[in-house]
């Protein structure tokens, strides 16, 4: 049994329900096959297993630290870097012309999962950087992409992204970094940035930071933020790391979990300049960022779902093998005790793991399906389609996720008891490694403001609709099946909800009352999350539902594990949208109205 995933379900979600092969009939993956898609899986699997799983825990124990002239931390991290560097994946969604194997965003996303599971701490480095690496390939230059892009998918360059400041949090507004404009047309950058992962190591030669800054004279707020490249090291003219650059630690700052990425505060410009050069136009730099926080967030929601994913793996293994207690109908003392998966409540706990795991799994991937069909999009109507169904989701995917990804692992310490709360086992460190996602890329609560102030809202509704006619057209699909029926109509309701409750609260926007329109954001994540994982769900139990007739063994077995959890999500978590949606359609004004000197 895989300790990260089970892999007849990471073949259901990508080929069965995804139709990832699919992606081969267009020119930019003609060249690959699901014969080429699994021997990059299994590639992964077998490194994330053998080199990033087995030192998680200590990279735990013994995070990183600086000894007053550089990071140190354990060699199994550069170790387990290097033969992911060696065996091409860092590249692995990037064109040949890069340097990469030119896969589906689909396929790494799978690949990239398999590695935050195993070790979240030690495969951050990697993600960071390639998701910096894409962002230098749509908005940098190609001079810019030769010198700093190109040895970043090599392995050669790391990458961090320098957003928020110990004054201003998330609120980008409030950044005070200066750009000072030099002769040469390069900027010295000084100020202080925060929360800055993987922002000082040793583990490559250089690392690129891509900073938030005003240039001198820019427009308060948003809109006159703009863009750098702030090397740790200065390149020469043939882009070879030189001098230290002005970018200096701080101080490292000490985690609950995900203890082995460095987490810096970063000074740029205190005691020498921080030579830096501009990305994209002046005062475009938030756009361009976006293209890197946009794709992080999707990995964020992926990566909570696997950690929760390993945490019920690891529960599911112990159910399984621990003795303790006897059946409630059985009151003989001399009897063998059973297998704690013979409970009620266990089986509950579980088969609960499997519904969020499974369910945010299912998500994720199809949001990367979405990414590779939007960028190889032939046709505008395609092309609308999937940046719609992108824009509504994404908030959804971060969030979702991370909230029920963290409730899994809640329910893999519940299911081991005292020992699951000890550090003998994993599930307390999948536990706090997993309590991150929340909060970077954007706070839960920043995602439900997204959510329904913007993408629900944007263009007269467009996107919410498109998704809601995605969910009807399954609701018509899953009707006709009776064992399916009792779901479909749950479905249709959750999406009349949200259809109701969207425009009662446009109504209130149009009003101008902002506040109380936004009041209950949270609620309206929770009302539109829980109905997409619905959806997903049922999407998934009409195709096992097909197959399940001609299902023999351990497929026959697989397949009705899909429709029980279907049921479980249909009849345990789906009803919790109809109070989500009452709550929103009261404008109820509880925190509104708390006087903040009655806390």
């Amino acid at each position: 049994m895989s300790p990260l995933i089970n892999r007849r379900d990471l073949d259901f979600l990508l080929y069965e329900l995804l139709d990832a092969t699919a992606l081969c009939g267009r020119p930019r993956f003609a060249m690959h096959d699901r014969e080429t898609f699994d021997q990059v899986i299994e590639a992964a699997h077998r490194l994330a297993v053998d080199e990033f799983l087995p030192h998680a825990a200590k990279a735990d124990a013994h995070e990183p630290h600086f000894d007053g002239q550089q990071v140190q931390m354990i060699p199994e991290v550069q170790a387990a870097l290097r033969a992911y560097i060696e065996a091409g994946f860092l590249g692995t969604s990037f064109g040949i012309e890069h340097g990469g194997l030119q896969l589906p965003y689909t396929i790494a996303a799978a690949v990239n999962g398999l590695f935050v599971g195993a070790n979240c701490g030690t495969s951050g480095y990697p993600f960071l950087t390639a998701a910096a690496a894409n962002l230098l390939r749509v908005h940098g230059t190609p001079e810019q992409q030769r010198r700093y892009m190109q040895p970043m998918i090599a392995g050669r360059f790391f990458g961090t992204m320098c957003l928020s400041e110990p004054q201003a949090g998330s609120s980008l507004a409030d950044i005070r970094t200066r750009a000072i404009p030099q002769p040469d047309g390069r900027y010295h950058l000084v100020g202080s940035k925060m929360w800055i992962s993987g922002g000082e190591h040793e583990l490559s030669e250089n690392i690129v930071h891509l900073v938030l800054a005003r240039i001198d004279g820019a427009p308060a707020g948003t809109r006159g933020i703009s863009l750098f490249i702030v090397p740790k090291r200065r390149l020469d003219a043939d882009g070879n790391p030189g001098e230290r650059n002005g970018v200096r630690l701080a101080g490292l700052n000490h985690k609950m979990g995900y203890r082995g990425t460095t987490n810096c505060a970063l000074n740029f410009g205190e005691a020498e300049p921080a030579i830096g050069e501009r990305v994209g136009h002046e005062h475009d730099g938030l756009a361009c960022m976006f293209h890197m926080m946009n794709e992080a967030r999707i990995s964020v929601g992926l990566g909570a779902t696997m950690l929760g994913y390993v945490g019920y793996r690891y529960s599911l293994d112990y159910a399984r093998t621990r003795l303790q207690g006897r059946p409630a109908t059985n009151r003989d003392p001399s009897s063998k005790p059973v297998a704690i998966i013979e409970h009620a409540d266990v089986r509950r706990m579980l088969l609960a793991q499997k519904a969020y795991v499974e369910g945010g799994l299912a998500l994720g991937l199809y949001c990367a399906t979405l990414v590779d069909r939007l960028e190889t999009a032939v046709d505008e109507a395609e092309h609308r389609r999937c940046r719609l169904l992108l824009e509504i989701l994404t908030p959804v995917a971060k969030a979702w996720p991370s909230e029920w990804g963290l409730e899994a692992n809640k329910l893999a310490i519940q299911v081991l008891g005292g020992y699951g709360y000890t550090r003998d086992y994993p599930v307390e460190r999948l536990y706090r490694d997993n309590r991150l996602n929340p909060i970077h890329e954007g706070t839960n609560g920043i995602q439900a403001l997204d959510l329904l102030g913007r993408k629900a809202m944007m263009q007269d509704g467009a996107a919410l609709k498109l998704l809601l006619g995605e969910m009807a057209g399954t609701v018509a699909e899953a009707a006709d099946e009776p064992a399916l029926a009792e779901f479909a109509t749950a479905l249709s309701a959750a999406v009349d909800r949200i259809a109701r409750t969207t425009q009662a609260l446009a109504a209130v926007a149009a009003s101008g009352r902002t506040e109380r329109f936004l009041a209950n954001a949270a609620s309206y994540l929770d009302l539109v999350g829980h109905t997409v994982i619905a959806w997903l769900w049922l999407r998934q139990a009409v195709i096992a539902r097909a197959a399940s007739g001609a299902a023999v063994g351990d497929d026959a077995d697989f397949y009705a594990g899909k429709l029980q959890a279907c049921r479980y999500f249909f009849r345990h978590e789906l009803p919790k949208t109809a109070v989500a949606a009452a709550l929103l359609d009261s404008l109820d004004d509880t925190t509104l109205t708390m006087p903040i000197a009655a806390f």
